[in-house]
């Protein structure tokens, strides 16, 4: 069975900076000095037979510390990983300013194999990136998604 995650691609417009995506960085130390392909829509997992629209709207407010308006959510194609997990996502007009106020955080065994736990945030930044800027940070698996808003941006 795949693994099942659901997310949010948060869209806004302004005559300043165009059309723009916000975008979320891991924590932890894997991922500390990666930046192109490391950045990712706000997403989660969740179990089969659970609703993942609200799956993700639970994970984007425990990854951001935002919470989103009501409004017309816009459903993706779900996209496959080379994993084989699948993300469903939705994408929805939102501001945030600061896009970014606090993430839930995770423990691991850090460093590898010292007995010691460290507690890390899921997410350590979140920004806005136009569509070029995105296509960049975006981790590649996620790509489809950037694809889609890209032809979807007229609509909006």
């Amino acid at each position: 069975m795949s693994k099942l995650s659901a997310g949010i691609v948060v869209y806004r417009k302004n005559s300043t900076n165009g059309f723009q995506l916000l975008l979320v960085h891991p924590g932890g130390p894997f991922w500390k000095n990666k930046e192109e392909g490391a950045w990712s829509i706000p997403k989660g997992e969740y179990e089969e037979g659970e609703d993942p629209l609200k799956a993700a709207k639970r994970e984007f407010t425990e990854e951001t510390g935002n919470i989103l308006p009501e409004g017309n959510f816009i459903q993706l194609a779900p996209v496959k990983t080379t994993s084989g997990k699948v993300i469903s996502a939705w994408a929805i007009e939102a501001d945030f300013e600061p896009c970014f106020i606090q993430s839930n955080y995770f423990e691991m065994e850090w460093p590898p194999r010292s007995g010691k736990k460290q507690s890390f945030a899921e997410v350590d930044k979140a920004a806005w990136f136009t569509i070029d800027e995105a296509a960049l940070k975006m981790n590649k698996g996620q790509l489809p998604f950037l694809q889609q808003i890209t032809l979807l941006k007229e609509r909006f």
